[in-house]
């Protein structure tokens, strides 16, 4: 996609009815399989965009660009774009919404089976680099997940999200919303919550209100388990069975004596009778250190 970029982003993208019309003039239905709520309230995109801080210096990777509101708005700030669709009937119906911009590239495919490292390598040689999306909800957490646990070049991750999504991602650990998901993103980034955003903004409005979250990546980890395998089937099996004590449910998920577990609890300095939303992920660290890996093999 290639061409001058305009002053300004074109605010008919965000007019329901030049949606409509550029759905009918592309033969294009909306996809709920394929989660497509696509943005119409004019104010949202910008917002985003100056949440994120993105500016020249940033190549930024959009995850399901739409029609391509948000991928507009940043391309006005951004150094590149690099939209990934994996809806094979939108790169023609993007070529449209996109024209004059020359900083914006669009490949179809799916970002959870793409080889994101030499994507990124190949687009944003020299650039810091940036996630900024409005993520189908039903692949929120496998797409987050797989950003984080590739350990790509990414300084942050900028995204929205169903808001009871959101509150687990940016719980704090050892709190009620925690669950697995809130100790897998705090090893890898920070996470906080920027703002909420009404169904009223979309189309066709979701049934939820969703909200907008952004992870900053670690350098390194906060904690260090001697395995990382350990520690995260350790919080997976804590979680699986959440109304149980730690002990009961790590033994049960993990398939180990509960006399393990109450041994590992005990060298570990935690309470035997804990939640596992009440333990932390120094805590976490700690079990799975503690627990015989040798009996998790």
């Amino acid at each position: 996609m290639s061409a001058p970029i305009s002053a300004e982003p074109p605010k008919r993208l965000t007019d329901i009815s030049t949606v409509k019309a550029l759905c009918q003039k592309h033969h294009f239905s909306l996809s709920k399989g394929l989660g497509q709520n696509f943005i119409v309230n004019p104010g949202i995109c910008p917002k985003i965009v100056d949440a994120a801080g993105i500016d020249g210096s940033f190549g930024v990777l959009e995850i399901g660009p739409g029609f391509g509101v948000l991928t507009r708005e940043l391309a006005r700030h951004a150094g590149k774009v690099v939209a990934v669709e994996v809806d094979p009937r939108l790169p023609p119906l993007l070529a449209e919404t996109l024209a004059g911009l020359d900083n914006v590239t669009v490949i179809e495919g799916d970002a959870m089976r793409l080889e994101l490292a030499p994507l990124l390598h190949a687009h944003f040689p020299g650039m810091r680099v940036a996630v900024c999306a409005n993520l189908p909800y039903y692949i929120t957490s496998p797409i987050l997940m797989r950003l984080l646990e590739q350990r790509l070049p990414i300084e942050q991750i900028t995204v929205m999200v169903q808001k009871e999504a959101a509150e687990r991602l940016t719980a704090a650990p050892g709190t009620r919303l925690a669950g697995a998901i809130t100790y897998a993103v705090r090893y890898y980034a920070e996470p906080r919550m920027l703002f909420t955003v009404q169904p009223g903004s979309f189309f066709p409005p979701p049934k939820v209100t969703s909200a907008v979250i952004q992870l900053r990546l670690h350098d390194k980890p906060p904690v260090s388990p001697q395995s990382e395998d350990v520690l995260f089937r350790t919080i997976r099996a804590a979680f699986g069975q959440r109304r149980k004590t730690a002990a009961n449910a790590v033994s049960a998920g993990l398939g180990i004596p509960k006399a393990a577990v109450l041994d590992a609890l005990k060298a570990a300095g935690l309470d035997i009778a804990a939640r596992p939303e009440q333990l932390t992920l120094p805590d976490y660290a700690a079990l799975s250190d503690a627990l015989d890996r040798e009996s998790l093999s």
